[in-house]
């Protein structure tokens, strides 16, 4: 369906990728996966055409057609939130607008009405009759009410935007769907209708996601980018992980015979084939699984990251009370109400169907923004720092890693120790001294 051969690219004296050789058919959902600044993002650019390789060149099957989930927000501002959707189908869009044209002229030639005609024909081929329709479920399905198809979509906010892109990237049944970060600004209801609707999805998709549980449940193939090559792996990311693991663990155990080892990783296979999913997807995913061979379970080199929460001083037991909490914005309530005492050891997960009001109760619980009503006051022993959702205003300098992690340490300002800070993130030697403002998404995460 869509190849690439001999994908090459360089930034510098940093090789991104050498000499890629690899092809993504059929109904298969394949997962991009990789470290922080592997280059995920820029692989899904080359193969949708936004960035030019060194060399090498990408190849579709003739007659297919590709769909991206568009990153710019503000591309179409000035368009219906439906159109909007429709514009992902260029081609039916072209005949849309097209047709417009020709019947709006006030001199309609018999040459007009025999293009018309034509026009008509492959109108009704694409099924544009049922477009507006189609639009509108899809929008329905990812929460976009009714009474707001026909705004503009400057009208919008950033999270309905995100929304209406991703049902313009769906649009039209594509050959080749190609999804950047799908579930980012989705509440797990939505979550869910993709996860159903890229099961049922019968053509190629490529994704780069950091859910793994989303990864784990729409995709039968992994693609590995480590070393500037990209490796493909059957199953999904869980039996990746897991296989590589074990994988890693054999080459340490030498003592181990090569039949043992062999016997171990069938064993593993079986037991994660029998427990692949429960989802709808369970039985292909299986027969993936009883095909493949022990050679292909390989042991990965990637590094995580050290992330250790270590206390300046034990906590107290009353870590948090709200005291009917409400905030109101723009005239919506954002929530309202809100009594909750949270414990020592408590973990709590929020969840709401507009993750708007999340990130507005976080926002008002550290200070960058007021409530409207009521209180809330952390225990005495209690110091909180907050991970934000939305990141580019903290990086919106050329300050270097050190000097931009140094502001926020409170005690420690040493270089030595920022360094080693840094280094548990995976932020060695040279990489320390990179500008904040040119690192990827994930790094900055």
């Amino acid at each position: 369906m869509i190849a690439t051969e001999g994908i090459s690219l360089q930034y510098g004296k940093r090789v991104l990728f050498d000499n890629v050789n690899i092809k993504f058919t059929g109904r298969n959902c394949y997962g991009i996966i990789g470290a922080n600044g592997a280059g995920k993002t820029t692989f899904l650019k080359i193969l949708s055409g936004e960035i030019s390789p060194n060399s090498g060149r990408v190849n579709i099957e003739p007659g297919k057609r590709m769909a991206i989930l568009k990153q710019d927000h503000f591309e179409y501002d000035e368009f219906p939130v439906l159109d909007t959707v429709i514009m992902g189908h260029s081609k039916l869009w072209s005949i849309m607008k097209e047709k417009e044209a020709l019947y709006a002229k006030e001199d309609f030639s018999e040459e007009d009405g025999n293009k018309v005609s034509d026009l008509e024909g492959e109108f009704a081929e694409m099924d544009g009759w049922n477009a507006e329709s189609d639009a509108a479920v899809l929008l329905s399905g990812l929460h976009i009410e009714e009474d707001l198809h026909s705004k503009l979509m400057k009208d919008l906010n950033g999270h309905q935007k995100v929304r209406v892109l991703l049902a313009q990237a769906l649009f039209g049944n594509p050959d080749v769907l190609i999804l950047d970060e799908p579930t980012n600004d989705l509440d797990i209801h939505t979550i869910t209708w993709l996860e159903n609707y890229l099961l049922d999805f019968k053509n190629t998709v490529i994704i780069v996601s950091h859910d793994r549980h989303f990864l784990d449940t729409v995709c039968t193939y992994v693609a590995d980018i480590d070393f500037s090559s990209i490796k493909l792996f059957r199953g999904n990311y869980t039996f990746w992980y897991e296989s590589s693991k074990l994988a890693l663990h054999q080459r340490s155990t030498s003592n181990k015979k090569a039949e043992e080892k062999k016997k171990e990783l069938r064993e593993f296979i079986a037991r994660f084939s029998a427990n692949a999913s429960k989802s709808r997807q369970a039985t292909s995913r299986r027969k993936l699984l009883d095909k493949i061979s022990i050679d292909e379970i390989q042991p990965s080199s990637r590094k995580y990251p050290a992330i250790i929460f270590n206390q300046s001083r034990p906590a107290g037991d009353q870590i948090l009370e709200l005291k009917s909490l409400s905030k109101e914005q723009n005239g919506k309530s954002m929530f309202k109400n809100i009594d909750l005492f949270v414990n020592k050891g408590d973990k709590i997960a929020f969840l709401s169907k507009d993750s708007l009001a999340i990130t507005t109760l976080f926002q008002v619980l550290v200070g960058e923004q007021e409530a409207s009503s009521g209180t809330f006051k952390f225990g005495q022993t209690i110091t909180n720092a907050y991970l934000p959702n939305e990141n580019e205003s903290y990086f919106k300098t050329d300050d270097t890693l050190i000097d931009w992690l140094r502001q926020y340490s409170d005690k420690e300002k040493d270089e030595v120790y920022i360094r080693g800070f840094l280094g548990k993130m995976l932020f060695s030697g040279q990489e320390s001294l990179k500008q904040t403002n040119v690192l990827s998404g994930g790094r900055r995460f």
